[in-house]
Order: structure tokens, then sequence, then C-alpha cells
């Protein structure tokens, strides 16, 4: 994803403080991941699933972005449990 700037809500810091995810993991994530879903009514940037690996970890990052000026806002990043995901993390299993 092209971002001019990587912006990290509170929460997501946390929860990425919590996980053992850094900054520098995300910011790798999101230049190299592949987008897995988009959101494009979320507000008040479309939003974005992305799909990329920290080292052998999978990791999946929330991100909305502002197309006006590429702004990058990470939501959440986290490793996908294997139980909801795929074997490839891109589909999420039926309940």
């Amino acid at each position: 994803m092209n971002c001019s700037c990587v912006l990290f809500t509170g929460h997501a810091l946390r929860r990425m403080f919590q996980r053992g995810l850094g900054k520098n993991d995300i910011i790798e994530v999101l230049k190299a991941g592949e987008c897995i879903a988009e959101y494009p009514e979320d507000r008040p940037y479309p939003g974005y699933l992305i799909l990329g690996f920290a080292g052998s970890w999978p990791v999946h990052i929330v991100v909305a972005r502002d197309v006006a000026d590429e702004t990058c806002y990470v939501v959440i990043a986290y490793v996908p449990d294997r139980s909801l995901w795929s074997d490839d993390f891109r589909i999420r299993r039926e309940p």
C-alpha cells in the first residue's frame, strides 16, 4: 500500500505492544503486504485489511487511508488466529 505517512492510533499501539509487533514490522507489512479486503464505506476514510509477514509470523493490519494525501492510519494490527482464518490467512472461516 502506498502511504506518504503512517500514523498509529493509540489503540493500535497498545495492542501492538501486547502482541510484540513493532512499528517497523507494521510499516514493512504495509509496503510489501497484500490487500485482502476493502471497506470503501468506512469513515472518515476507506479501510483495508492488509496481510503480510513479520519474519515468519502472519500479520493482519486494518488501515484507513486518506486518498487526498495518502496518509495511512493504522487502526489495529494482529497475528491472525489459525482457527479463524484459512491456511493462507486470506479468508475468514465460517463459524
